[in-house]
């Protein structure tokens, strides 16, 4: 790899995480923003039959008084959920992929690669599972040194040379290292908070209809409020897992020095990754997750895809050999 390429390297690293971090932080602000939200359409409504800029102002100080007074336990309801979600997350991942533990006297190159790379970054070596499929495919997981662990599938150890595959372990060891798993599982938490007290909110509204005559306002409240949050928490979640990606075949680079090999293996999963079984969520921690629809691989409604397309992920890399 030449110096001009290692220094588009790691200015493409930083950029990559400099973008996470902002993206991030942007779910804590959505839920404070579906509060103020929920309060300013509420007032809204309750004035639609005349509002003008009077009606207007009690609208805004009503929905800034939802956060003010609402705020600091909106947020702490947040956090205890999310606690629990993420320290038990990984059991969940490991049930939904039906991943089993690859031993190392049954694949002892890859357990070489594996630990040939972790010694290279000074890191302790990752748990290392396997999926019975043919498809071609793998994803790291783990919330710390003690969970941490890479899962490849049966078809993408029988399909990569070596020096594909080693490219692939070190996409995956990147995202342990970058801490991309635990940010992925942080987008997956909070999508899931909101989906669901969506619906409960939604649920109790319809139900509470049958006793007040203005609980139809209510009820439209809420499905303002639960799908811009909704949507606005899959758009980032979406974003954070595709800049990942590009960063994780940026690290696997910097491991290997051979951006031509990651390629390669893109190139041949490359229309072989579907593994069907899985849920959408852990397709999202998936080396490769080729969208649902065509046209969502390009243009605008590619921000609803979760991997960058692959072809432009397999040219950047040919651009750095």
């Amino acid at each position: 790899m030449t110096q001009y390429a290692s220094i588009g390297l790691k200015s493409h690293i930083w950029n990559n995480n400099i973008t996470s971090m902002f993206l991030l932080t942007m779910f804590p602000a959505l839920f404070i923003f579906m509060l103020w939200l929920g309060g300013f359409v509420f007032m809204a409504m309750e004035t639609s039959e005349q509002y003008n800029e009077v009606n207007y102002a009690i609208s805004m100080q009503t929905a800034n008084m939802f956060v003010a007074n609402y705020g600091l336990m909106v947020l702490g309801g947040v956090a205890i959920w999310f606690a629990i979600a993420y320290f038990f997350n990984q059991s969940m991942i490991n049930s939904a992929t039906g991943a089993e533990p690859l031993n190392k006297s049954d694949a002892p190159k890859i357990y070489n690669m594996l630990e040939n790379l972790c010694i290279s970054r000074g890191m302790k070596t990752p748990k290392l599972f396997i999926i019975e499929t043919d498809a071609l495919n793998a994803y790291a997981s783990g919330i710390n040194e003690n969970s941490y662990s890479v899962t490849l599938t049966k078809g993408i150890i029988q399909k990569l040379n070596d020096e594909e595959l080693e490219g692939v372990i070190a996409h995956e060891l990147t995202h342990i290292i970058n801490k991309d798993v635990r940010l992925l599982i942080v987008s997956i938490i909070f999508v899931g908070i909101i989906s669901f007290a969506g619906q409960l909110l939604i649920r109790n509204m319809m139900y509470g209809r049958r006793r007040s005559k203005d609980s139809g306002k209510m009820i439209i409240v809420a499905f303002i409020v639960v799908a811009v949050g909704y949507i606005f928490a899959l758009l980032v979640k979406f974003a954070l897992s595709r800049k990942r990606e590009y960063l994780a075949d940026a690290g696997a680079v910097e491991l290997t020095k051979n951006p031509t090999a990651m390629a390669s293996a893109l190139e041949k999963i490359s229309g072989h990754a579907e593994i069907k079984e899985s849920s959408g969520e852990v397709k999202q921690m998936f080396i490769e997750n080729p969208p649902a629809f065509a046209f969502m691989q390009n243009g605008f409604f590619s921000i609803f895809a979760t991997h960058p397309p692959i072809d432009k992920r397999i040219a950047i890399l040919k651009g750095m050999a």
